[in-house]
């Protein structure tokens, strides 16, 4: 039986009215933001296992395109069924099968393809969450046009060199007390970027935060967790803007 890897409570979300608009890219749907002023920067949101649609990535799009960015947040899922807080963990394994974190080359070339010839993108960021964080991971692996990446909580997985081989300045962020991911792999992940990493990247593991901590929007926030939450995005965006 896997615990639930959500430890804040996904079934009662507040409601929000989102700031962007939906479009339709080639096969794929997604949200866009756009700041209120003309940029050719960009960042791309990548979800959790709850899907584009979900009201808290859709907060952390709204929020990073407040920072100046053209914000998008595609449907990695490509039309299949997101997890949702009603499944039962003990079928999340053969879902996961089916939504593979690092088979999302092609959505990502897609993507980068629109923002660079629709909206007029030159430098483009990631930043994804828990399935989101896996998938990060693997496209600073792969992708030369990521000029950054931020990877929050994605469980770290396959250990092998080529791991850590990263193309462009990336940023992992942890919850101290996520049950997903040991301090003892996070360990190891620092110790293999020290080996093998030669662009610049950054480790963080924020005091007393359950995996799923950032992307709470204010009015779900617990007023303990909340100077760490807004430290996180913080975080997150002055990466972005250092390399973006």
């Amino acid at each position: 039986q896997m615990a639930d890897p959500f430890l804040y409570n996904t079934g009662e979300r507040s409601h929000y009215g989102c700031l962007g608009h939906e479009v339709q890219i080639d096969y794929l749907k997604a949200y866009v933001c756009r700041p209120s002023f003309s940029t050719d920067k960009a960042v791309i949101v990548v979800h959790d296992v709850f899907g584009w649609q979900f009201p808290d990535i859709r907060y952390i799009v709204d929020l990073i395109a407040g920072h100046g960015y053209i914000t998008i947040c595609p449907d990695f899922f490509k039309g299949t069924k997101p997890w949702t807080s009603t499944d039962h963990w003990a079928d999340f394994p053969d879902w996961l099968k089916n939504h593979d974190p690092v088979k999302v080359d092609k959505e990502a070339d897609v993507v980068l393809k629109y923002l660079k010839e629709q909206c007029g993108a030159k430098k483009i960021g990631i930043v994804g969450f828990s399935w989101g964080g896996m998938a990060v991971h693997h496209l600073m692996l792969k992708n030369p046009q990521l000029a950054a990446g931020v990877s929050l909580y994605g469980r770290i997985v396959r250990d092998s060199e080529e791991r850590y081989r990263l193309l462009n300045p990336t940023f992992f962020i942890f919850g101290e007390k996520d049950h997903t991911i040991s301090l003892d792999q996070i360990f190891l992940l620092e110790d293999k970027l020290k080996q093998y990493c030669k662009v610049p990247y950054k480790i963080k593991v924020y005091p007393g935060q359950v995996h799923g901590f950032a992307q709470l929007k204010p009015e779900d926030m617990k007023p303990d967790d909340k100077p760490y939450i807004e430290e996180a995005r913080r975080d997150m965006i002055d990466w972005i803007k250092m390399f973006v």
